[in-house]
C-alpha cells in the first residue's frame, strides 16, 4: 500500500512538472518581437517601408519593424545563398521581391516562403499584381510599388510641333508613329527614348494585350505571338525614323529624359521620380494613357504596367504572425500608408489608396493636374499576364533579337533564335 502511494505521488509530481513545462513553454503573447524588413531605394522603397513601420508600432508598441536597406542584387544573391544551403537564419522576415522574379523564386523556392492567403486582404489590390505572385492555388506576395504605365509627355515640345497633348490621348502605336513623324519633323526632336540593353517596351506592349513572353502553359512563346511581332515592327519603324533613340544605357535614358532629347516616355509610373528630378522641367509634363495596337485582333487596350515589386514573408520568419499582420495593417489596410508617401512617385496597387488627400491633390509639376489619383484609375485596368521561370533570360534574348534586326537580321530569322535560346533554358 505504501509503495502504491509513493508511486502516485510520484506521478503526480511528474504530470505537475509536464504541466509547468508546458506552461513554460508557451510564448508570452505581449513579449516585444522583431519584424525585419528587407527592401532597397532609399529615395522611395525605404522610406515607405519605414513609415508602414512607424503607422503600425503605434497601434503595436511589442512590435519593432525594423527596415533593413539592402540593394536588389544583394537581396537576390542573399536569398538564393540562404535558401540553397538551407542556412536561412541571417534571412529577413519579410523581402520585398521584383515582379520579374516573383514566379521564378517561388516555383524554385517555394518551401522557404509562406503563402499570404488567409493572413493578408488581397481583395482591394488591382488584380494584375496579386496574380503576380499566384502558384498553384496560393498567393505568396503582397502587391507593393505600382508599374502601371502611361505616356508622360512634354507639353511644350508638343506644341511647339502645332499639336496638342490630347491628340497622344488614347491613342495607338500606330499613330503614334504618325504624330512622332510631325514632331521630329517640327521640332527636330525624337517623341521617345529607350534603355537598348532593357527590354522595357516589349513588356508593356505585350502586356497590353494580355500576353507575355510565355504561354500559359509556361513554353516559350517567342517566334510565333502575333502580338510580339508587331511589338517589334512598331519600334523597328520608330528608330527607323528617328522618332526613337536608342539610348546606350539606363543613365543614358535618364538623360535623355531630363534633358530634352525626347518629348515623351511610356514607362511605369515609378518613372515621375525620374521626370521630377530636374525642377527646372516643372509645369511642362502631362500624363496621358499609353498607346494600343490599332488592329483589333490583338486583344490591347490603353492599359499596362512595367516594373513594380511585392513583399514576401520567409517561412524562416520567428514571428509570422506579427510579419503577416504588419502587411495587412499598413500596406492592405491603411490609407495614411499611401498618402504619406505619395510625394515621392510610389504609388501602390491598394485601390482604397486613391482615397489618401494627397492622391487627389493637384501636381503643379504635371500641369495641375491630380495625376495620381489618374495613375490608380489606370491601374484598375491593367491586364494580367502569368510570368515564366525565364523571365529575365527571356527579355535578354529579345534585346539582341531587336538590336539583330536594326541591324539588318531577318525579324522572323531573330525571333527563331531567340525562342530557341530560351527553349533551351526552359527544357533543359
Amino acid at each position: 500500500m505504501k509503495r502504491k502511494v509513493l508511486v502516485l505521488a510520484a506521478l503526480g509530481l511528474v504530470l505537475v512538472l509536464a504541466g509547468c513545462q508546458k506552461k513554460a513553454a508557451q510564448a508570452d503573447p505581449n513579449a516585444p518581437v522583431t519584424v525585419t524588413v528587407w527592401a532597397w531605394d532609399a529615395s522611395t522603397i525605404i522610406p515607405w517601408a519605414r513609415l508602414a513601420g512607424d503607422i503600425y508600432m503605434k497601434d503595436h508598441p511589442t512590435v519593432k519593424v525594423e527596415v533593413v536597406d539592402v540593394p536588389w542584387n544583394d537581396v537576390q544573391q542573399k536569398l538564393i545563398t540562404g535558401f540553397t544551403s538551407g542556412q536561412t537564419d541571417g534571412l529577413p522576415d519579410i523581402t520585398y521581391m521584383q515582379d520579374n522574379s516573383m514566379q521564378k523564386t517561388i516555383i524554385n523556392y517555394e518551401k522557404y516562403l509562406l503563402p499570404v492567403d488567409g493572413k493578408v486582404d488581397l481583395s482591394k489590390f488591382a488584380r494584375f499584381k496579386v496574380a503576380l505572385a499566384d502558384y498553384q492555388g496560393k498567393n505568396y506576395a503582397v502587391p507593393g510599388d505600382n508599374g502601371t504605365t502611361a505616356t508622360f509627355i512634354r507639353k511644350d515640345i508638343i506644341e511647339k510641333a502645332g499639336l496638342t497633348v490630347e491628340q497622344f490621348d488614347n491613342e495607338t502605336w500606330e499613330r503614334f508613329i504618325e504624330l512622332g513623324r510631325i514632331v521630329k519633323d517640327k521640332t527636330g526632336i525624337a517623341l521617345f527614348s529607350t534603355d537598348a540593353t532593357g527590354p522595357d517596351f516589349f513588356s508593356l506592349m505585350l502586356q497590353s494585350a494580355g500576353v507575355y513572353f510565355y504561354d500559359q502553359n509556361g513554353q516559350p512563346y517567342l517566334n510565333k505571338s502575333p502580338v510580339l511581332k508587331r511589338t517589334m515592327e512598331v519600334l523597328i519603324q520608330m528608330y527607323k525614323d528617328g522618332t526613337l533613340i536608342l539610348a546606350p544605357d539606363w543613365n543614358g535614358y535618364v538623360a535623355s529624359i531630363n534633358n530634352g532629347q525626347a518629348a515623351a516616355t511610356v514607362q511605369g509610373c515609378w518613372v515621375m521620380g525620374i521626370i521630377q528630378s530636374n525642377p527646372a522641367q516643372s509645369g511642362l509634363w502631362r500624363v496621358v494613357h499609353t498607346p494600343r495596337f490599332a488592329d483589333s485582333a490583338l486583344n490591347s487596350v490603353n492599359f499596362s504596367s512595367q516594373g513594380g515589386s511585392g513583399w514576401m514573408v520567409l517561412a524562416n520568419s520567428k514571428n509570422p504572425d506579427a510579419a503577416m499582420d504588419f502587411l495587412d495593417k499598413t500596406f492592405a489596410g491603411s490609407v495614411e500608408v499611401y498618402g504619406g508617401i505619395v510625394h515621392t512617385g510610389t504609388i501602390g496597387t491598394w485601390l482604397p489608396g486613391a482615397e489618401a488627400p494627397e492622391y487627389k491633390q493637384p501636381s503643379e509639376f504635371f500641369g495641375g493636374e491630380p495625376v495620381f489619383q489618374k495613375i490608380m484609375e489606370y491601374s484598375a485596368s491593367v491586364p494580367m499576364i502569368k510570368m515564366g521561370i525565364y523571365n529575365y533570360e527571356a527579355r535578354d534574348a529579345l534585346v539582341k533579337a531587336f538590336m539583330n534586326t536594326i541591324n539588318g537580321t531577318d525579324l522572323q530569322s531573330a525571333l527563331d533564335e531567340a525562342q530557341r535560346s530560351v527553349e533551351f533554358l526552359v527544357n533543359q
